[in-house]
């Protein structure tokens, strides 16, 4: 389906709809579909059922929350087949300003004040920077420099959960779900990835999945290339030193074994001035974003690691001017001749998945479903991510840095007896 025909945006929206129409099961379906797109779509505050159906059908509001509260909260259509049909269609929009470079892996909470919605828990919340009563979705997504698309997205279901039968029946948890850690379902999208044949790119990770050997390992073994935030205390080898026990598997004691292991931070300290450079990677908003960086091949030690199988990897350092310290570090498996400005390019793109999420959140609502259940909890996500794909479409010759219209669509008037209830911050 082509989005850049002549029609206006309204059409164009038409057609898009249509086409995730046709893997939403049930022609019944067709209308609710389209009501809930375009309700996350319109200008509002809240984009939760019941505000949706007073802005999509004000003469008819209580029986329009009955029919996107059953679509999103009961109906039985395929996740995966729409954020399929999804990608289809917007795809090629992305790639005209150039083939897909990076997956980016990352995840996103929600707030929460009660105990009862799914995959609740008291856990690191990233929206508000401590540790939180919230839930948790781990999501993949791929990107070039223009443009961004989530292309896998799962709840977090901490053991708490996992184990409680109880609450799993109530909200509707499926029986095959068993507890993954994030990095775990991380990896999982990233295999899932390689296996549905997505355009290939490197893996982006920060700090908080970056740490995790075995998802690195595992991505290797997957053949997928990643620039991997770290935090300083890894350990490795620098330049000039390595493993001594090559054909045992290291443990936690092992640096006894290998007194040549140092930590990321003294490697970069050791490093002498000349290695240090200024490198710009790509307009801001207000100017060009550069800063100074080092770069050095390393052969890092973790838990279980046969140091014979290791090979050499870049260490990417970020020391801006007046810092009294490296403040950003980074593992890469690209290739020993990548260039250093290519390099710092592509460990800096993960700002996609910052915006992804600010506008997902902010313009089409994903924060803001108030259900309790598991489907609807995804299917709200799928449709979140629908829209946004729309917007990406449309949007696509933008230039990253310029500035991004919202919804096609005028908000109708609301019924003058309307007032919103719930909050993205209940259940």
């Amino acid at each position: 389906m082509d989005l850049n025909q002549g029609e206006g945006s309204e059409a164009r929206f038409a057609a898009y709809v249509a086409g995730l129409g046709s893997v939403i099961g049930q022609a019944v379906r067709m209308r609710p579909l389209r009501d809930y797109c375009t309700g996350l779509m319109l200008p509002g505050e809240r984009k939760s059922v019941e505000p949706m159906a007073a802005r999509t059908a004000p003469a008819r509001t209580a029986a329009q929350h009955q029919s996107l509260l059953h679509f999103v909260a009961n109906a039985d259509w395929s996740d995966e087949e729409v954020l399929a049909k999804v990608r289809e269609i917007v795809l090629p929009a992305i790639e005209k300003n150039g083939p897909i470079e990076v997956w980016i892996i990352d995840d996103t909470s929600f707030p929460k004040q009660g105990k009862h919605s799914v995959g609740v828990h008291h856990q690191y919340c990233g929206q508000l920077g401590k540790q939180a009563n919230c839930q948790v979705a781990v999501s993949l997504s791929i990107a070039n420099h223009s443009a961004s698309l989530p292309v896998a997205y799962r709840l977090y279901l901490p053991q708490e959960w996992s184990k409680d039968r109880v609450r799993r029946k109530k909200v509707g948890v499926p029986k095959e779900i068993k507890f993954k850690t994030k990095s775990e379902i991380a990896l999982e999208q990233i295999r899932w990835a390689c296996e549905a044949g997505l355009p290939r790119g490197a893996a982006l990770l920060d700090a908080a999945y970056g740490r995790d050997s075995q998802l690195r390992a595992g991505m290797t073994e997957l053949g997928v290339p990643y620039v991997a935030g770290i935090v300083p205390t890894i350990l490795m080898w620098a330049p000039g030193h390595g493993p001594r026990r090559m054909d045992k598997p290291m443990n936690n004691t092992g640096r006894r074994d290998e007194p040549d292991l140092i930590s990321a931070k003294k490697v970069a300290l050791a490093l002498p001035k000349q290695a240090w450079r200024t490198v710009t990677w790509r307009e801001g908003s207000a100017e060009k974003l550069s800063s100074r960086f080092a770069r050095v091949r390393v052969r890092v030690g973790y838990n279980k690691l046969i140091p014979k199988t290791s090979s050499p990897e870049w260490l990417l350092i970020e020391w801006p001017e007046g810092e009294a310290e490296p403040t950003k570090y980074w593992l890469s498996t690209l290739p020993e001749n990548v260039r250093f400005q290519q390099l710092v390019d592509l460990a800096k793109l993960r700002w996609r998945i910052e915006r992804d999420y600010q506008e997902l959140k902010q313009e089409v609502g994903l924060g803001h479903y108030e259900g309790r259940g598991w489907r609807g909890f995804h299917h709200h996500a799928t449709l979140c991510i629908a829209a946004y794909g729309f917007l990406i479409a449309e949007q696509a010759t933008i230039s990253p840095s310029g500035a991004r219209s919202a919804t096609p669509f005028q908000a109708p008037r609301l019924p003058d007896n309307y007032r919103p209830r719930g909050s993205a911050r209940a259940a």
